[in-house]
């Protein structure tokens, strides 16, 4: 029996439970993979300032995203096609997340459907993410869906106007379900537990687009449709079209430059995420870490800040946390943990992640998030761009 005792233990049973293209989709980025990278090396190289004698009897990593109380400051970021790492997964990571007690974001490109989620969560609200597409029609009914299916916050994606070069999806071939090529077929041959899991699901193409945009009925139709519909002229008016549509507290995920985050704030937004899209757009973007202290200076508590990209433990968190975000979200990390045990997976993720903030907070003299500050981080050569 395997022991997990962290994330990468995750990703290696992920590596071999999931296909690989659905693998290589979730663990890898664009071009050359350089700001991939980057988002995990540069938080690495952050140092704590570690202290001792002080009173961490008693602590808590409690705290408020968006004004949703939360067991730690961590969302599960939406991902795409995660119905696709496991049978069902964005409905596992949905009951987990609940269960857990942080948020779980829904991609646009989800496999479940924003019905599936709601029902099989028992209309526990969940964030939704949303993609700009030209089909304005169809942008303004998924708003009503995800306001029909009590969806507590949107979240606005801003940095996929057009696809970023990702080179292994376009060797893998990538479409969902996989296409019966020989290699495909030789591959799924060696992942027979997630083969029976497929077998007993209905859920296998975008369910929030398949059978709700005219003329979309199957893999074909949807692969030219999506491919003409990602809008490059997307633009802050845009925003506000869907801030006025929505209603409720919206977020702008995709900020990495702080005169875009002025411009967030002057949209209205309750907030923002500090994200290059996990190193899946712009390679050769700075990592979301780096970007973080300059945006947080920009915008000071105007708007609530968050981040994603790269984190892959509680150190992380922290570290974040540490550098004025308010909030952090995982893709990856569970990711890893669907891939690698279903919603069981994406608990012990969490409870990774959590058990390592909670002993990092003890050993730099925290006990609360609130008091969480720049001061944990020990200054000097280790990361010299703070």
């Amino acid at each position: 029996m395997t022991v997990i005792t962290n994330i990468e233990d995750l990703r290696v049973l992920a590596e071999r439970r999931v296909p690989r293209m659905f693998y290589d989709y979730a663990d890898s980025g664009s071009w050359t993979e350089g700001t991939y990278r980057a988002n995990e090396s540069d938080l690495a190289s952050i140092k704590f300032r570690q202290r001792v004698a002080v009173n961490i009897a008693t602590r808590s990593t409690a705290s408020q995203m968006l004004g949703q109380p939360v067991k730690m400051p961590v969302a599960i970021a939406p991902t795409g096609l995660t119905g696709m790492q496991h049978a069902d997964g964005e409905i596992l990571a949905a009951k987990s997340a609940k269960q857990f007690g942080v948020p779980f974001t829904l991609s646009t490109m989800s496999i479940c459907s924003i019905e599936d989620v709601a029902q099989e969560t028992q209309g526990h609200p969940f964030w939704f993410q949303l993609y700009m597409m030209k089909d304005r029609a169809f942008i303004a009914d998924l708003i009503e869906r995800a306001k029909a299916a009590h969806c507590s916050a949107l979240v606005l994606t801003l940095d996929l106007q057009i696809l970023g070069q990702r080179h292994k999806d376009i060797k893998n071939g990538l479409s969902a379900p996989p296409k019966p090529t020989l290699a495909n077929l030789l591959n799924l041959m060696t992942k027979p537990r997630w083969c029976l899991g497929m077998l007993g699901t209905h859920r296998r193409q975008f369910g929030n687009i398949v059978g709700h945009v005219k003329g979309v009925s199957d893999m074909g139709s949807l692969s030219s449709w999506t491919a003409q519909q990602f809008d490059p002229s997307l633009n802050w008016d845009d925003v506000q079209w869907v801030k006025e549509r929505w209603g409720g507290p919206l977020i702008l995920k995709g900020i990495q430059d702080a005169e875009d985050a002025r411009h967030a704030v002057n949209s209205g937004a309750n907030a923002l995420i500090v994200s290059n899209h996990g190193g899946r757009q712009l390679d050769g973007a700075e990592s979301s870490i780096r970007a973080l202290p300059a945006i947080v200076q920009a915008v000071g508590s105007e708007i609530e800040v968050h981040m994603d990209g790269g984190i892959r433990s509680g150190q992380d968190v922290l570290k974040a946390l540490a550098l004025g975000a308010k909030g952090t979200y995982i893709g990856r990390s569970m990711l890893y943990g669907l891939g690698a045990m279903g919603q069981a997976g994406v608990t012990k993720a969490l409870e990774i992640i959590h058990n390592e903030l909670d002993l990092s907070m003890a050993f730099c003299g925290r006990t609360s998030v609130k008091d969480i500050d720049h001061s944990v981080i020990l200054p000097g050569s280790f990361a010299p761009w703070i």
